[in-house]
């Protein structure tokens, strides 16, 4: 087995080789502490100055019924409303001094720091430099989190490396290791839309002209064995990164988020590489398929 039973601690940010060696070619998750100590962010970012400094730009907001963005409801695949807001309406809704119906997170992942939050790229740095060193590229995209602690994110997979550093509050990880997929339930799904009526309500608006999604229905906080018996022989590893902290969160592994209310994180997607290994994962991927190995 290439995974240890729990997520394993850097006392210090790594040299980019030995990074490189250690981690991400053997594809293996950890939390490095004292990587980002010298950010600015890390005690500027408090509601009140969010407030002041970028309180009066706009941003997209998830916003659904019941914190699941982008995730199986029943038979459909149901993506978040974007609401466009002000910063400072959603830090009214966080901090309890306006009431809303729904779910709000902050969790555009088109590098929405850089995009829409500029000024707010002081306080912390537009990339990771041994991260970079040791992958030879810089960052596909940075992205700026903030959200409700009923806010989860679904259990699925990114072809990214990611550095996942928490600013405020913390982060609850589920982690599974790419190998572990002929054990993990996948299905095929309409996607579909949360959108607010104007009684407050929500409701599921089909994407008609849309392909369908292929996304995985299992909850891993409250697996069904009985319906995914296969998923007994999955291996979740569960880790907090608390503030301060950051996950080296290799490629194509799965996971599941949920955090402190008002967490607040920064992380970076470097492309991975579509190497040789990547074509194992996607041999792997089809057998899955075809046996059903996954039901």
């Amino acid at each position: 087995v290439h995974v240890s039973r729990a997520v394993p601690y850097l006392e210090a940010p790594p040299d980019p080789l030995n990074f490189y060696r250690d981690w991400i070619a053997p594809n293996k998750p950890c939390i490095i502490r004292n990587a980002f100590s010298h950010w600015p962010a890390l005690s500027r970012w408090t509601p009140e100055y969010l407030r002041e400094k970028v309180g009066s730009k706009v941003i997209s907001v998830a916003v659904t019924p019941n914190g699941y963005a982008d995730a199986v409801n029943g038979d459909r695949f149901v993506m978040p409303e974007e609401r466009r807001m002000s910063f400072s309406s959603v830090l009214d809704i966080l901090q309890g001094k306006v009431q809303q119906r729904g779910v709000f997170y902050v969790q555009k992942q088109c590098s929405n720091l850089l995009d829409e939050l500029p000024e707010l790229t002081d306080d912390v740095e537009t990339h990771v430099s041994w991260m970079s060193a040791a992958l030879g590229k810089l960052p596909d995209a940075v992205n700026f989190w903030l959200g409700e602690a009923s806010a989860v994110t679904s259990m699925h997979k990114d072809h990214y490396e990611n550095l996942y550093c928490v600013i405020s509050g913390e982060k609850n990880f589920i982690l599974l290791p790419p190998t572990d997929r002929p054990f993990i339930p996948y299905g095929v799904y309409q996607p579909a839309v949360y959108r607010q009526r104007g009684d407050g309500e929500f409701e599921i608006v089909d994407q008609s002209d849309a392909e369908k999604v292929p996304w995985i229905p299992l909850d891993p906080l409250d697996p069904d064995l009985e319906r995914y018996p296969g998923y007994r022989a999955a291996r979740p590893l569960r880790c907090s990164v608390k503030a301060g902290e950051m996950l080296y969160l290799p490629a194509l592994w799965f996971h599941h988020v949920t955090q402190s209310h008002g967490a607040i994180a920064v992380n970076f997607w470097y492309d991975m590489e579509y190497d040789i290994k990547y074509n194992y994962y996607q041999l792997l991927e089809t057998l899955s398929e075809v046996t059903g190995g996954s039901t």
